[in-house]
């Protein structure tokens, strides 16, 4: 078993000739090749490599009286100092290398052998809980007929120590030449691989040393890749009569080819369904739109590699092959990094890979939202060209345009406007959210929130619609129905409510909906808080009357009575910070310049509920071509006015 002390002096063994060899001479075909294989040589960097021309290279005429370079390379001062202070420095985790060593049982072993006409002893120390070796063994198989002298001792020093994986010489025999051990050294014709050949010692004949198969092999040409761990092997456990390998060349190495590293999946058969950390499956959310956006990477070329020339046995130069380089696939809405080999994407979008080329395309066109599709859910505009059906929603960071109708479903955009070229079937479930506009046919049953206008050609009906800037119906019906109507700044309709009642219909213009709507909600959370503050002090008064009559309180009581007072204190505290918002809501309110407007050219039928800014104008009566507004502290009654559609403008495509 080789140990860590034997390791360390192979190592320094194999330095101090790494060391010896500072220069080569080298013919190749060009002075890249020359280095490329003194670098092999050498076994450094082709930068750690000066070199000094022997004899230019020429490439001939037409590839005829081509002529080879001669070159002498050197290591650089610097490399071979920074190779021995490598060597100097070199730390051995000791610790954990014994512990690897120790976990491994192994016997020692010994190997006699007779060189010359000495006897040589090579002693292997165990590993572990291994046996070592025993005199006894060692002096019966070394003491033969023909041994003229043995050193006993000398053998009992080494089977303790061992002998650093060296045949040491411990007797003499009588040697008889005519008996030796003959060897061959076979090269193969295109000077890759060397072998041995060797026939068994008769009595008193001597045996291969690994000395004699080197300068055999020396006498043959061979000057590069021997294997001593091969010819070791061989003279410890000789193999005779067959032809065992002790040299091999060192074989060229073509370099790899350039090849993509895509970030994406880039076969969208191998998309798959998402699941929940439970396990279960949602089969609306199919996962077929990996979404990337502006500056994402996408894909990285790794460049090809350059061969690394080998070596035969003699020495002759063997050419690599470099890597293949590659085209980088840029297709539309992607560049390549300042790095210029990573590709990145230029716009939002979702990355596909088409034609053997990278896409982000930043509009996503379906025919519809349905069972085939899932859910959408994309960072760009989507088009649908039919309807988005019940039950599947559809989540966009630029527009979102469909050409049918939309039911029960959720749209939402972040930015963009939503075009609904048909009309919103919500059946009270659907929502429509978008930080631009809404366009529409007609809206039924549904909830609508937009940051600017919601514009409609035929209806609202049973919907409760909200509008950071105006509502207006301008088609030839543009009826409003039942429901509940935010803006800030108008809402324009031909008709408002029904004749003869019917829904309730509600439309409330002058102030921040949201403001107005978090001011309904903190109301809300004050009068709970206020009816759970009169139980809590209740509940306070009786434990402590019933202290004043006992002195004293159970345990479960106290803690009861403890927990009151800190749930009455929290409720004072969460009071006093609604009752702060309370006020800040209705000074902004207050503040906003916009006092709002009803407009309407058609009629207002009784029963509709108007409100500008704070104050309400309930309708008793049908009034005709008429525009609510706020004076004085009213709700006046004016001639209808046109709709300001100065900041309006029609999606491209769309006409309500």
């Amino acid at each position: 078993m080789v140990t860590l002390e034997q390791i360390r002096k192979d190592m320094e063994a194999q330095f101090a000739l790494d060391s010896a060899i500072q220069s080569v001479e080298v013919n190749a075909d060009t002075l890249d090749e020359a280095l490329a294989d003194g670098a092999v040589q050498l076994d450094s960097k082709v930068s750690n490599l000066e070199y000094e021309i022997i004899e230019k290279g020429s490439d001939g005429f037409l590839g005829l009286a081509k002529k080879p370079w001669k070159v002498r390379i050197y290591q650089t001062a610097e490399a071979i100092a920074k190779k021995k202070k490598v060597m100097a420095d070199a730390d051995f985790d000791t610790e954990h290398f014994d512990e690897e060593i120790k976990s491994v049982d192994q016997d020692g072993m010994f190997y006699i052998r007779h060189f010359g006409d000495s006897i040589c002893l090579k002693v292997t120390l165990p590993c572990g809980k291994g046996r070592p070796v025993e005199l006894r063994q060692i002096v019966s198989e070394a003491k033969r007929t023909d041994t003229l002298s043995l050193d006993e001792d000398l053998i009992k020093k080494l089977s303790k120590s061992g002998t650093d994986n060296k045949y040491e010489v411990v007797g003499h025999y009588k040697h008889v030449p005519a008996g030796d051990a003959l060897l061959v050294i076979d090269v193969s014709k295109d000077e890759m691989l060397a072998t041995v050949t060797v026939t068994p010692p008769a009595l008193s004949g001597a045996e291969v040393s690994a000395e004699q198969i080197i300068r055999n092999l020396e006498i043959q040409g061979v000057v590069a890749g021997i294997e001593n761990d091969k010819i070791t092997e061989f003279v410890d456990n000789p193999v005779y009569n067959v032809p065992c390998e002790v040299a091999a060349a060192i074989k060229p190495q073509d370099g790899r080819d350039a090849y993509m590293v895509y970030h994406f999946e880039t076969d969208s058969t191998k998309l798959r369904i998402k699941e929940s950390k439970s396990g279960n499956v949602n089969f609306k959310e199919l996962n077929q739109i990996q979404n990337v956006v502006k500056g994402q990477p996408l894909a990285q070329k790794m460049p090809p590699e350059r061969g690394k020339a080998g070596k035969t046995l003699t020495g002759r130069y063997l050419e690599a092959k470099n890597g293949k380089d590659i085209r980088i696939p840029l297709g539309k809405n992607v560049e390549l990094d300042k790095d210029g080999v990573t590709i990145i994407a230029s716009e939002n979008g979702r990355v596909v890979f088409e034609a053997e080329r990278i896409n982000v395309e930043p509009v996503l066109e379906l025919d519809a939202v349905n069972i085939k599709t899932g859910n959408i859910d994309f960072l760009g505009t989507v088009i649908v060209k039919g309807n988005v059906e019940d039950g599947y929603d559809v989540k966009a960071s630029g527009n979102i345009e469909v050409g049918g109708t939309v039911g029960q479903s959720h749209l939402k955009t972040e930015t963009g406007d939503i075009i609904v070229s048909q009309g919103i079937f919500g059946h009270d479930v659907g929502v429509i959210q978008s930080g631009g506009s809404l366009w529409a046919k007609f809206i039924q049953s549904a909830k609508v929130e937009v940051e600017k206008f919601v514009i409609v050609s035929d209806s609202i009906m049973n919907s409760e619609v909200t509008a950071m800037k105006r509502v207006i119906l301008n088609g030839k019906k543009a009826q409003i129905t039942g429901g509940h109507l935010f803006a800030t700044e108008e809402i324009c309709a031909k008709n408002i409510g029904s004749p003869g009642g019917g829904a309730e219909t509600i439309l409330e213009v002058g102030f921040d909906p949201r403001l107005k709507q978090r001011l309904a909600e903190i109301q809300d959370e004050q009068n709970s808080l206020m009816r759970e503050l009169e139980d809590t002090e209740n509940n306070i008064v009786t434990l402590e009357n019933f202290k004043k009559q006992r002195r004293s309180l159970p345990k479960e009581k106290e803690d009861t009575l403890n927990n009151l007072k800190n749930r009455k204190q929290e409720i004072v505290v969460k009071s006093e910070e609604y009752a702060s918002e309370v006020e800040q809501i209705l000074q902004r309110l207050h503040e906003l310049k916009i006092f709002g407007k009803v407009k309407a050219f058609g009629t207002v039928y009784s029963g509709v509920k108007i409100y500008v800014r704070d104050v309400v104008d309930e309708v008793r009566t049908d009034v005709k071509s008429v525009t609510f507004f706020f004076e004085n502290g009213f709700v006046r009654r004016g001639k209808y006015e046109e709709p300001d559609m100065t900041d309006v403008k029609a999606p491209e495509g769309y006409s309500s």
